[in-house]
Parts: C-alpha cells; sequence; structure tokens
C-alpha cells in the first residue's frame, strides 16, 4: 500500500464535507435535520474533530484501496471504475451502520439523505483516485 494515495483520498474527504455541508449546499438543512444549532457547529475543539476526521477518513481509504486493488485489470483502471467499488462499499457497508444510528437517534429523512448522499460521494471519489494514482 502506498500510503500518498490514502493521504489525497482522506485529504478528499474534508474538502468534500467542506463543499457538501457548507453554507451554498446543505449547511442549513444538515444543521435542522440533526438539530444543531450554530453555536452547536461551532463548539467545541475543532483542531481535534478535524484532525481526527482527517485519520479516519484515512482508515476509510484502505479498504477501498484494498477493494480497487482487486479489480485492477488493464482495462478497467478509470476514474469512474474506482468510484464504482468506493461508493458500493460505502452503501453496502457504512449506510447500514448510519442509518442504523439514526434509527435509533430518531433522526428524520433529510438527515439519512444528506449524510448518506455525502458518504457515498465521499467513497465514490476516493476510490476513483485510489483506482488511477497506481495502476499496477
Amino acid at each position: 500500500m502506498e500510503y500518498l494515495p490514502n493521504l489525497v483520498a482522506g485529504l478528499s474527504a474534508l474538502v468534500l464535507g467542506f463543499l457538501w455541508y457548507g453554507p451554498m449546499t446543505f449547511q442549513n438543512a444538515w444543521m435542522k435535520a440533526s438539530k444543531m444549532s450554530e453555536e452547536d457547529v461551532n463548539g467545541g475543539n475543532m483542531a481535534l474533530i478535524f484532525g481526527l476526521a482527517f485519520v479516519l477518513a484515512i482508515v476509510l481509504s484502505i479498504p477501498i484501496d484494498f477493494i480497487c486493488g482487486l479489480h485492477k485489470e488493464a482495462k478497467d483502471i478509470t476514474f469512474v471504475h474506482g468510484a464504482f467499488h468506493g461508493a458500493m462499499l460505502v452503501v453496502l457497508i457504512g449506510l447500514p451502520v448510519l442509518i442504523t444510528n439514526g434509527l435509533f437517534e430518531r433522526k428524520g429523512l433529510m438527515y439519512y439523505l444528506i449524510n448518506s448522499g455525502y458518504w457515498v460521494l465521499v467513497g465514490a471519489v476516493m476510490g476513483g483516485i485510489l483506482m488511477v494514482w497506481n495502476p499496477s
């Protein structure tokens, strides 16, 4: 396993999160669905939160990298092919966990749609990056 592609894939999760949960996209809808106020969002140790989010995104990139590595046939080394595998890994493993937690937390449909959409997108972008980074 090469480390640089996984670091870049992990960083992509933070960039996508900045865009996905930003004021021009789903920030207000996510805050409402999560029942969080502006104070809640801005509170806490942001360095710790973003640092751990980055580390956990790298951890997520490892199984995606593994799955993409299993499917690196000469004709299939494309961003789209990697995106498919990354998204499917999130759909089949990540979303059941996210949705189960949300069910017990009594979250609504918008919560599931916003957060699930983000994680599927992250899985797709990570898979695409990791598939094309090292085609051997």
